[in-house]
């Protein structure tokens, strides 16, 4: 194995098998079903083993009353420690204050640099985001990469190709941010940019929330093309993906995949393709075990 590709996807869960709930099962989707034979993850049969890759539940409950949240769990998902246990309960969108100082000291990014991997962090974010955003409604993975010093791909980054929005595409920073001169990607051309930054690196971290979003506000429609953009994502990243490198996609709880319900106790969605892709899919079942295992397969 060369590297690891981890792709944080926020509020994805394995839901029902019932086509009106669930928009997995609506969307077009020929990346992940040719990934697993033309079958999909669902309730009832949760792990599936494909010619391509696997994909298999991840627990998000944490043995904690209440529903799962994005604050608590992507600190789960990022460091290894139970946060919902650790804070008492469940907690988001954003991540509780006592416990950033955890997230910045035990997250996988600071861990990898300090057994000397070379570590990405792919998200471009404007230049001082940190600085200018209220202190309380930042997302983890951005805290993390700043603590271990990769916060630093800008809209310069993003013109480069060397660089990925946070939304996949870049019409986010052209429209809110007034970037018009930043080129318009596809979902399928990011794709192809962030797999060429992770091949220079032994562990790469991009970060995609939009399908949060979508389960949140999106309706049916909306929860369609969040996961129909990430499949034409995917399929970008495997295309230029070095064959030494493990992909893993994950995420931190449930939500687009039960319209209406909002967050969810469904498992989070887990999805490994590569070299060592099936042995771990075997070796985790819980988001507190996601950081551990890529850490102990870097060696």
């Amino acid at each position: 194995m060369s590297g690891v590709l981890f792709i944080f996807l926020d509020g994805v869960g394995i839901g029902p098998d019932d086509p009106e709930k669930n928009p997995f099962l609506q969307a077009r989707l020929p990346t992940l079903r040719g990934l697993l034979d033309g079958s999909l993850p669902v309730t009832g049969h949760s792990r599936v083993e494909g010619s391509g890759g696997v994909a298999f539940p991840l627990d998000a409950s944490l043995d904690t009353p209440g529903t799962p949240a994005s604050g608590t769990g992507q600190i789960s998902l990022l460091t290894g420690r139970n946060a919902a246990h650790l804070f008492g309960r469940h907690f988001g969108p954003w991540p509780p204050v006592r416990l950033r100082p955890l997230l910045a000291q035990e997250n996988l990014l600071v861990q990898a640099r300090e057994r000397g991997k070379a570590t990405i962090f792919a998200n471009a974010y404007p230049r001082g985001y940190l600085e200018r955003a209220p202190s309380r409604t930042v997302a983890a993975p951005p805290v993390a990469a700043h603590a271990a010093g990769l916060l630093h791909r800008h809209g310069e980054a993003l013109s480069q190709g060397t660089a990925v929005a946070s939304e996949i595409v870049n019409s986010g920073w052209r429209r809110r941010l007034g970037r018009s001169d930043l080129p318009e990607v596809t979902p399928r051309e990011a794709g192809g940019n962030l797999s060429r930054l992770a091949n220079q690196g032994e562990l790469t971290l991009f970060a995609h929330y939009a399908t949060d979003l979508a389960g949140h506000r999106g309706g049916r429609e909306g929860a369609v093309a969040a996961l129909e953009r990430v499949d034409d994502f995917l399929a970008g990243v495997l295309e230029e993906l070095d064959p030494g490198h493990l992909l893993m996609l994950g995420s931190d709880h449930g939500n687009i995949e039960e319209l209406g319900t909002g967050h969810t106790r469904n498992p989070a969605l887990g999805l490994c393709v590569g070299p060592g892709g099936l042995a771990l899919s075997r070796s985790i079942t819980s988001i507190t075990q996601v950081a551990p295992a890529l850490l102990r397969i870097l060696g």
